[in-house]
């Protein structure tokens, strides 16, 4: 079952390059993609066995897939992902767009492998997977600044990557048993100062995916100039990678490097959110907008993570679901404004209450969502993460909880730009939603205030996860 989620969207991916009909291309891609939906929902619910089978004998790698809490809700968001955004943006106007869809679902397997993926060879494969496609995809199909952007994003990536397998080589040299199992690498003898290396080297790779400040240079620019579909994977999914990163790599595998480096990376990643709202208050571009926001959102996930309490982490691993639900509805809501006026100013928007009541009222949602409002999803995760910033230090805290007024301020401005106000030129050329983009807001909706008044099932899923990183 485990390998199959993987094989549906792979297999899928290659079928596509021979399909040139979009229509149909998109249709074959929304039904393959339910399939891996309801493969997900049931590892989620009922948990799969491990898949573990030889995979490079002369390095003792194996393919082994295995899905533990934390990777259950992260296979759950990207299945939830990527049919929303295949509906959502189905109308829109993509030049091979069969080629594009086909990008979009080998991204998709190379998310899936690196969540389930239990081998350290497997895990570089899969993040390599899920990254070399979203070149092609931004490169191509991109902005007009596309080509410097991409190639911005190309090194960042690329030089993290490096750091990572240099990191892996590092642990298997250190290794009790010389293969590359994950959990073998938790018992590799190192030093304090060896340890501290391999630390480094796995923090600034998974730093820039995030990302986090100040290694976050490349994410509006990437974010403004890709496709929107695009930035939806990378904004909703793709940072999850460095959080998962964290939790399964940095924090069980280097634990006295993690306490020691506790204190900056907190710092940094605090310092990180309050820069990155301040700015997101000054943003009249949307995308670049959602950008920022999304930058101070991942850099509180990733404070609670350092600062190691394990309320603040149950906090995060419920949070990385709803960022990935409540992010997916305010890009949305952006593409299709985007699409109908073709201006991604704010300035230039307003009244769209007036022109589409329907549409500004889920803006509302998910702007509500976005600061973390009581009764939605994204208020159980914050509480959370806020309790374990607290336990780890006050000032911390405090700090870090200006962002919450923050973030209030920056989101209501968007909203009263885009939403109120008389109907603007570019407002006054909105046709009605069409229903698939209507049918997966409001789906994006009922998530939204399920898993705000009833988290348990979230509690429930990750449960095992939490309980290996505290209980010894």
């Amino acid at each position: 079952m485990l390998l199959s989620i993987i094989l549906i969207p792979f297999i899928t991916a290659l079928i596509l390059l021979f399909i040139k009909d979009a229509k149909k291309a998109n249709t074959i891609a929304l039904v393959t993609n339910a399939a891996t939906l309801a493969v997900s929902i049931w590892i989620a619910m009922k948990g799969a066995s491990d898949f573990n089978q030889a995979w490079i004998p002369a390095l003792n790698s194996r393919f082994l897939l295995h899905a533990d809490g934390l990777a259950k809700i992260l296979v759950l968001l990207t299945a939830i992902s990527f049919p929303v955004i295949l509906m959502s943006s189905a109308s829109n106007q993509i030049a091979q767009k069969n080629k594009f869809i086909s990008l979009l679902l080998f991204t998709q397997a190379g998310l899936l492998g690196v969540f389930l993926a239990g081998d350290a060879l497997l895990f570089y494969f899969f993040w390599e997977l899920a990254l070399i496609p979203v070149y092609f995809l931004c490169s191509i199909w991109g902005g007009e600044r596309r080509i410097a952007v991409t190639f911005k994003f190309f090194i960042y990536t690329f030089l993290g990557s490096l750091m990572m397998l240099a990191g892996i080589i590092f642990l298997y040299t250190h290794s009790a048993e010389p293969n590359f199992l994950i959990q073998n690498f938790a018992h590799a003898t190192l030093t304090s100062a060896q340890q501290m290396t391999a630390f480094v080297l796995f923090l600034i790779a998974f730093a820039i995916k995030m990302p986090i400040f100040p290694l976050h240079t490349w994410q509006p620019d990437a974010y403004e100039q890709s496709p929107t579909p695009v930035t939806m994977v990378m904004s909703a999914v793709m940072v999850k990678m460095g959080l998962y990163g964290v939790i399964r790599w940095l924090l069980p595998l280097f634990p006295v490097a993690a306490k020691s480096a506790a204190v900056v990376v907190v710092d940094l990643s605090v310092i990180g959110v309050l820069y990155a709202s301040f700015i997101a208050i000054k943003q009249d571009d949307i995308k670049r907008f959602i950008a920022y926001s999304s930058i101070a959102h991942i850099g509180l996930m990733n404070a609670a993570l350092f600062a190691h309490q394990a309320i603040g982490v149950q906090g995060v691993l419920i949070q990385l679901f709803s960022h990935g639900v409540n992010v997916l509805g305010l890009w949305i809501v952006a593409d299709i404004i985007e699409q109908q006026t073709g201006t991604r100013s704010m300035l230039a928007m307003g009244g769209l209450a007036k022109k589409q009541p329907t549409l500004a009222i889920l803006l509302v949602v998910f702007a509500f969502a976005n600061i973390a409002l009581p009764l939605t999803n994204a208020f159980v995760g914050e509480f959370l993460i806020f309790n374990g910033l607290f336990q780890f230090n006050p000032w911390v805290a405090a700090f870090a909880g200006v962002s919450v007024i923050l973030s209030a301020i920056y989101t209501l401005n968007m909203v009263q730009k885009v939403a109120y106000g008389e109907v603007s030129e570019a407002t006054q050329k909105m046709n009605q939603v069409n229903k698939p983009a209507q049918l997966v807001l409001i789906i994006l909706v009922i998530i939204v205030f399920v898993n705000g008044v009833y988290p348990q099932p979230l509690f429930d899923i990750t449960a095992d996860t939490l309980q290996q990183m505290f209980v010894k």
